[in-house]
């Protein structure tokens, strides 16, 4: 009697589906914060004070003095390693799910993991024979 009792396995609760009722405190939670913030805005910019004077509409550049033109041109390097940094960033954070997951995955998600790296490699590679990596011309 007791080996029966121990043997079975205690009823799963069923999953509710959810309906369109369900997410409406989200969205009136959501269409509040878009009316308050332009309520917000607007009470601002009608009770504010309007004096413009030329030394409020002058760009303050952190109690510095202007100098020059900001739309001078900047080095494409600068965007590219920008640009790099960011791409191989996100490249690892795909590492994250196979990590939690790796025994589960058996040699299948092995192998698409080494397919990943692989490809990260020449990719990596690539951009070194394009020396996009160096500073100097």
């Amino acid at each position: 009697m007791r080996s029966s009792i121990l043997l079975q396995t205690p009823a799963l609760p069923s999953v509710a589906e959810s309906t369109s009722g369900d997410f409406f405190p989200i969205g009136l939670q959501i269409v509040f914060a878009f009316l308050f913030v332009g309520v917000m805005l607007t009470v601002s910019h009608l009770l504010g004070p309007k004096r413009r004077t030329s030394d409020k509409l002058q760009t303050f550049e952190s109690g510095i003095e202007q100098q020059g033109d900001a739309r001078q041109p900047m080095a494409i390097k600068y965007f590219l390693v920008a640009i790099l940094f960011v791409l191989f960033d996100v490249e690892v954070i795909f590492f994250y799910p196979y990590a939690v997951n790796f025994r589960s995955l058996g040699w299948d998600g092995f192998m698409a993991v080494v397919l990943f790296v692989a490809l990260f490699l020449a990719g990596f590679v690539y951009i070194i024979r394009k020396k996009a990596l160096q500073w100097e011309d």
